[in-house]
């Protein structure tokens, strides 16, 4: 039995060396999209049960259809409305069932990571071959439908298992989500290759926020403001990362998109904010920090 989950070392906050963002930037701002795709009949999983009601769940099948056929585009236009790009956390299946939507994450210069295949499709009791096996596949589907290489990724539901990682490094994967530990990038230990952390915070995630708390637009406007200003102000001592994880059927609908609208006027009406998407705040960590924080933890610093 693990004690811990093995994957990063203690780094206390307040002592680790400084990160600095690019132009002075106090904090580094990106948006994570999860634009998914739902199984009417999933093939069924041991550990877990995609829908809440007996199958096929056509009423929840179709409240997630919501966010690909209206919510999505609502959220997208909100978001050039400030300037603001995504970072893709994409089911690939999206590319084959609604390639309309990957066209207009092209359009909008969005980055795509992989959110595995559906969100009905579970890492639970996956073997590292299946896994592995996964990943190429996603990195194939991006390449075929964008162009883009692909360098993030957050497994389907956070079902990754002890080996996830491992796998994920040793397949040239650049960043990972599925650790949620941290307010600033950091490095992860794996096996052989590279990976490293960025910040996803389930704390402003809207799924928690609007379905397990029953959060009100407004409150989430305040939570997300607050969220951003205490990490602004951190950002001053060493660069922060605030990550929003958004879903288009919850966002994007017609009596929330005035909350994001609202989340991303009080972002952008700061000096000092990057306006990133993931593979930008991880190739810079890389770049600039990763051996420094390495460094740092080999020699016992903390």
């Amino acid at each position: 039995m693990l004690s811990n989950p093995g994957h990063y070392d203690h780094m206390p906050y307040r002592r680790r060396p400084k990160i600095a963002w690019p132009n002075g930037a106090r904090i580094a701002v990106w948006l994570a999209p999860n634009i998914e795709h739902y199984e009417l009949n999933p093939p069924p999983n041991a550990r877990r049960n995609p829908w809440p009601r007996p199958l096929p769940d056509v009423a929840g099948y179709s409240w997630r259809d919501h966010g690909n056929r209206a919510g999505f585009w609502r959220m997208a236009d909100t978001m050039a409305k400030y300037g603001v790009r995504g970072s893709v956390s994409l089911n690939v299946a999206v590319c084959d069932h609604f390639p309309e939507i990957i066209e207009r994450c092209c359009e909008l210069d969005w980055e795509l990571f992989s959110h595995g295949t559906y969100n009905t499709r579970y890492f639970y009791g996956m073997s590292e071959d299946m896994q592995r096996e996964l990943i190429r596949d996603s990195r194939e589907t991006i390449l075929r439908a964008s162009g883009q290489r692909l360098d993030g990724w957050l497994t389907p539901a956070l079902s990754n298992d002890e080996t996830t990682q491992h796998v994920l490094a040793e397949e040239g994967i650049l960043y990972t989500l599925d650790m949620t530990h941290d307010d600033q990038p950091t490095p992860l230990n794996t096996r052989a290759g590279r990976l490293v952390s960025i910040p996803y915070s389930l704390e402003v995630n809207d799924v928690p926020l609007f379905v397990s708390r029953n959060t009100s637009a407004d409150r989430y406007v305040a939570i997300c403001n607050a969220q951003f200003d205490q990490l602004y102000e951190e950002g001053a001592e060493s660069g922060t990362v605030l990550c929003l994880p958004l879903h288009p059927y919850l966002i994007g609908q017609p009596h929330r998109i005035a909350a994001l609208d609202a989340v991303l006027a009080h972002i952008t009406s700061h000096d000092k904010v990057w306006l990133a998407t993931g593979r930008e705040i991880a190739q810079h960590y890389i770049d600039h920090h990763l051996a420094d924080h390495q460094s740092w933890i080999a020699e016992g610093t903390p």
